[in-house]
């Protein structure tokens, strides 16, 4: 975990994204917190790296979601040597597809 996030105002932004339940609650909960460029940013950012995970290459991301290289690229570094944070989300939205269906 990155110490130089971790701090009583992050800990407390976060559990308030915990206790949202569904899809609409999101939605309202960061149209308020967020300006529409952020969260934009954000949705972005995770849609870059479930294509890189796919092992998609930089001109397919660029064109499927607008992406900078440089973006792409810090995404890419994250999933590289983050926290593992990314898989571990994509594994459990996999396992809930699965469950689903």
């Amino acid at each position: 975990m990155n110490s130089k996030i971790k701090d009583k105002n992050t800990d407390f932004l976060f559990d308030a994204i915990l206790t949202l339940k569904t899809p609409e609650e999101c939605y309202q909960f960061f149209e308020d917190l967020c300006t529409v460029s952020e969260l934009r940013a954000l949705s972005q950012r995770i849609v870059v790296a479930k294509m890189l995970n796919e092992k998609r290459v930089y001109s397919d991301i660029v064109a499927a979601t607008g992406a900078s290289t440089a973006t792409i690229s810090r995404v890419n570094r994250s999933l590289i040597y983050g926290c593992d944070a990314y898989n571990m989300v994509f594994s459990r939205m996999e396992a809930k597809e699965e469950s689903d269906s």
